[in-house]
């Protein structure tokens, strides 16, 4: 399978070394986490949810013994459970990006030139 890449006219290819400083590279990168970056970028997108800051409420308010409604282990769990769903389902997705822009970068390229 080929890409196909038109250039576009003369007028961009003037000032090229002075533009391709800004730029890493010609590949494409829709990933959003990286090995280093995934746990804390993670939960911080997990924590801009209102439901899941509902249930971290609810737990640091039941380690209070004054208000505790449940055992501090039981409230824990449902928070928990749904962190590590959403992060089973992120980390799949974000994998599934990773392969398919591997296979888009390393496809030959066809470039038509003048």
């Amino acid at each position: 399978k080929w890409r196909v890449v038109f250039p576009g006219n003369g007028r961009q290819w003037k000032d090229w070394k002075q533009t391709s400083m800004f730029y890493s590279g010609n590949r494409i990168q829709t990933t959003k986490y990286t090995w280093f970056t995934f746990l804390p970028q993670n939960l911080f997108e997990q924590f801009h949810r209102l439901g899941n800051l509902y249930f971290f409420f609810l737990v640091v308010l039941n380690w209070f013994p004054q208000v505790e409604v449940f055992h501090r282990e039981i409230t824990i769990l449902p928070l928990i459970v749904v962190l590590v769903a959403s992060m089973i389902k992120d980390a799949t997705e974000d994998y599934r990006k990773y392969r398919f822009d591997k296979t888009i970068n390393f496809s030959k390229t066809r470039v038509y030139d003048k």
